[in-house]
């Protein structure tokens, strides 16, 4: 193989950044290699990318030094639009980069301006590609998050690129569409020959599609090895909070040739290692013990005196959307749904299933055309937004949505200090201090981390004193710590709030979080249940379009009962016996 992408001693620093983004990097990219690009919030993993298409230096101009080659091409000397039709990239803010009407149009789009004859076929073949056809004639406007997504990668395939670049493939999109959408991306690289590059979070897929990782800390590439090599530097990647994936951990002490890539392997390796089920977890299994997740800092006496007093009460509530041409398309049909004091519930299901709307009627952002909503006993439909504000705060899923003042203590002190309430500042303080942001109260939340952005949101809500709090995928896009800072926050706040939704597709969120989980498809609630419950469902993870989180999959293989939803419960749950001999991983 030859090198399609070559860096050398390249840096870049922002304008009015006070040091580089990028330091010193040199990297050769294979052709035909599917790269992942990992390291935490702020390693300059984003950046990086944009130095292939041209967007850093041409459009993100700042102090540039180095070079960058594309197929032989310096992108300094080229630019965006030339670079385009090698190099196709998917942005982490994707929603920016649809410009056309219809699904069709933007898939057509690119194929078109280059003037390709067979723009409608490519367009096609890249939204089968993606289980995305029946979206061809919706307006992008109406697509969820994770059908925008979608939209947005089709648009790219379509011109079929030597070289596809995504960043955070999985963001928004439904766990099952996220390995789907893996497939799809193997098979563009091992058929068709594309160099692929994603920048990604998550361990799992990292280690099941991979062939090669780049690490980055503080702007420069740690290393770049095989993905088996890097799978073996557990400690390392820890070390740059990239723990190791479930089954990974699940195998600890084991004595491997190679870390297990799948939950199959996984199993096959503990099956051999004699795995067998610890005896006090059957009997906690049977007191009941270990039927829900395990959470630490839970407050049960947050809600004391309040217990099960409905919060928010849903009644036969259909809503829906018009198109421009006035058709209604319905997206909720007759749905009943009580939320009560001390529920901690996640709302999933299928990209388009109606969690964001659900989540702004049950809010009062938008009132049901059928049905009613009441909200601490107000009926949405006879109250203004700004007055059920008092009562529910929502969270947006783009943090920078939240962000109307330049600093973030303005922000969090907008709603209080708006309603003349006494002692703004003294609360603000408290917040701030709560979600750990005392340090950055005066920084504007925009030039904030990914994770620092949610926990700036965080504090906006809670300074609204609300009984519900709402979050809409309050951990896409953030790193494993950033991630479970925020999985932690969530759980700090229940001495705060009555009870709390979130819409996710974050599986280890509903694990190790919630207490009641809501699945939505076909324009109604499919299900009431634990998570366990849904786990253990392979018809309502089907119906959900969800897979479990790898740790529960695997001690369903293995037969656990009730399959552990944490790598805490796995080691409670699970003995593992010496294996006599060194346990090979076939790949």
């Amino acid at each position: 193989m030859s090198a399609i992408i070559e860096i050398d001693r390249l840096s870049f620093r922002y304008p009015g950044a006070e040091r580089d983004s990028l330091r010193n990097v040199c990297l050769t990219i294979e052709e035909g290699d599917f790269v992942a690009v990992i390291g935490g919030n702020g390693s300059g993993k984003t950046t990086l990318c944009k130095t292939l298409n041209g967007l850093v230096p041409h459009y993100w101009e700042g102090d540039f030094a180095g070079e960058v080659r594309v197929d032989g091409v310096d992108t300094y000397e080229s630019s965006v639009a030339s670079l385009s039709s090698t190099v196709g990239y998917v942005y982490q803010d994707f929603q920016n980069q649809l410009v056309r009407p219809r699904v069709r149009d933007e898939v057509e789009f690119g194929p078109t301006n280059f003037g390709m004859a067979d723009y409608a076929e490519r367009a096609q073949q890249a939204m089968e590609m993606l289980g995305i056809a029946h979206l061809a004639d919706r307006f992008v406007w109406q697509l969820s998050g994770g059908q925008a997504h979608l939209t947005a990668l089709a648009s790219v395939l379509a011109m079929r690129p030597r070289i596809i670049v995504v960043d955070e493939p999985v963001a928004e999109v439904d766990p099952a569409g996220a390995h789907a959408l893996y497939e799809r991306l193997t098979e563009l690289n091992q058929v068709h020959g594309i160099t692929v590059i994603v920048i990604e979070h998550h361990a799992e897929f990292i280690a099941q599609y991979a062939k090669s990782v780049v690490l980055m800390d503080d702007g420069a590439p740690v290393w770049h090895l095989p993905a088996p090599q890097a799978a073996a530097r557990a400690a390392e990647l820890a070390s740059h909070g990239i723990p190791a994936p479930q089954i990974v951990a699940a195998c600890e002490g084991l004595d491997l040739a190679a870390a297990p890539r799948t939950v199959d392997e996984a199993a096959a390796v503990l099956r051999t290692a004699g795995a067998r089920q610890r005896d006090s977890w059957a009997a906690d299994a049977a007191a009941g013990s270990a039927s829900q997740p395990t959470v630490a800092g839970t407050n049960p006496a947050s809600t004391e005196g309040d217990t099960h007093r409905p919060v928010a009460v849903a009644s036969a509530v259909s809503h829906g959307y018009r198109s421009v041409a006035g058709d209604l398309l319905p997206v909720l049909s007759g749905v009943d749904l009580t939320i009560r004091a001390g529920d901690r519930v996640a709302l999933v299901g299928g990209n388009g299933a109606g969690k964001s709307t659900l989540m702004r009627l049950l809010c009062g952002l938008q009132v049901p055309r059928g049905g009613s909503v009441t909200l601490d006993g107000i009926d949405t439909k006879k109250s203004s937004a700004t007055k059920l504000a008092e009562h529910a705060a929502y969270l947006f899923q783009r943090p920078e949505q939240m962000f109307l003042k330049d600093s973030i203590r303005a922000d969090v002190r907008l709603f209080p200090a708006g309603r003349g309430r006494d002692e703004a500042d003294a609360l603000v303080d408290r917040v701030l201090d709560r979600v750990r942001l005392s340090d950055f109260a005066d920084r504007d939340g925009r030039t904030l981390s990914g994770g620092q952005q949610r926990r700036a949101t965080l504090a906006i809500g809670l300074a609204m004193t609300p009984s519900l709090l709402l979050a809409d995928e309050p951990t896409a896009s953030l790193d494993v710590a950033s991630r479970d800072s925020v999985i932690a926050m969530l759980d700090e706040l229940s001495g705060a709030i009555a009870a709390a939704v979130v819409a996710t597709h974050d599986m280890h969120l509903v694990a190790e979080w919630a207490t009641r989980v809501i699945v939505l498809g076909g324009g109604g609630v499919l299900a009431d249940v634990t998570p366990l419950e849904l786990f253990s469902s392979d018809s309502l993870l089907e119906g959900a379009h969800v897979v479990p989180p790898q740790i529960t999959a695997l001690g369903r293989a293995l037969g656990i009962e009730p399959a552990p939803l944490s790598v805490s419960q796995w080691r409670e749950a699970v003995a593992l016996a010496d294996a006599s001999e060194p346990v090979e991983v076939r790949a």
